[in-house]
């Protein structure tokens, strides 16, 4: 690990002042120092923001707002989001270790970079690290790999759970820089690679996200999240799946769909969600929405068994939902 320095900030004007000199923020550390230890990030200051006022989960009468220094496991046991959001609180729970829920901020998970091995290899390319120097996941061990919104320069998926159910569910994010504050919806917020694949997110130098809004709905409550994984234990999503339905007497009459593990940034799939909308809820209408899933999909050698697996996975957090949806006699 390069050395670096270290303050702490108190105040928001602290924390903006720290970055300008070339300071990055840091609270959980779960992500960024192990990127650190690797020689992948490299930062010359680390601004400690956790005595910044972020922490706290409120609702609202027409969204939830976390504050982004919430840690993982203070919002997967909040019993609002438990009872009005549960497919977060499912998301949380199945992202990580215990320790590391304890320790992760909602913000830094939601700024996770991806778990690609080419890219925490500093002795491969990596036109994510090193932009030019090529994408070897493209032709090399690329099971895990994405096969929705990749380019010829990055097929690395995205590692957060969480941000796929709150994509689904059109949370936005607040975020808070000297000039004031600004709010961005979260699907608008990652950037596909494309030609810039180093290029990830919106966020600006220096900005930092304070809160994350998350609006209420009919849809909401009956949400879920469902993860495929190789190990039951903590493992990152072969596939994953964040659904919500509003249903009304045996048909839906909204849905919210969006899938990880399969895509280089929380993938929305509002085509799948138009083949839902009106129909009513049953095993075809799953299967019929959920093939849709992977139009447009991209497969590489090793990981074109996702073009089968994405949709059972969909039908599969369709059928959750259904169960729920029909009352027990």
């Amino acid at each position: 690990m390069m050395p670096f320095a270290f303050q702490r900030a108190t105040a928001l004007a602290d924390a903006f002042a720290a970055a300008a000199n070339r300071g990055r923020y840091v609270a959980g550390g779960t992500t960024l120092v192990d990127l650190m230890r690797e020689g992948v990030e490299t930062p010359e200051r680390l601004v400690d923001i956790n005595a910044l006022p972020l922490h706290e989960i409120r609702l609202r009468p027409d969204h939830l707002e976390i504050g982004a220094l919430a840690r993982m496991a203070q919002v997967a046991a909040n019993a609002d989001v438990m009872r009005l959001y549960p497919a977060i609180s499912q998301a949380l729970l199945l992202s990580a270790s215990a320790q590391l829920r304890n320790m992760a901020s909602m913000g830094g998970n939601l700024l996770q970079r991806t778990r690609c091995p080419y890219f925490r290899d500093v002795t491969s390319a990596c036109n994510k690290r090193e932009p030019g120097s090529g994408c070897p996941a493209r032709d090399g061990v690329n099971r895990l790999h994405a096969i929705l919104g990749t380019s010829e320069h990055c097929v690395a998926t995205h590692a957060s759970d969480v941000a796929v159910a709150l994509v689904a569910l059109d949370a936005s994010v607040r975020i808070a820089s000297p000039e004031g504050e600004r709010r961005i919806p979260l699907e608008q917020f990652y950037r596909v690679p494309g030609d810039t694949p180093h290029i990830e997110h919106v966020l600006r130098p220096g900005e930092l996200i304070v809160a994350i809004e998350v609006p209420a709905g009919p849809h909401t409550e009956q949400s879920t999240y469902v993860k495929v994984r190789d190990r039951q234990s903590y493992e990152f999503a072969v596939t994953s799946a964040a659904v919500a339905l509003a249903v009304d007497d045996g048909r839906i009459l909204d849905a919210r769909v969006a899938a990880g593990g399969v895509a280089t940034v929380p993938w929305r799939m509002r085509h799948v969600e138009a083949a839902l909308i009106g129909q009513p809820l049953s095993a075809s209408t799953f299967r019929a929405a959920a093939r849709l899933s992977v139009e447009g999909a991209v497969p590489l050698t090793f990981n074109a068994f996702k073009i089968e697996l994405l949709p059972r996975t969909l039908v599969r957090a369709l059928e959750t939902l259904e169960t729920l949806a029909v009352p027990a006699l």
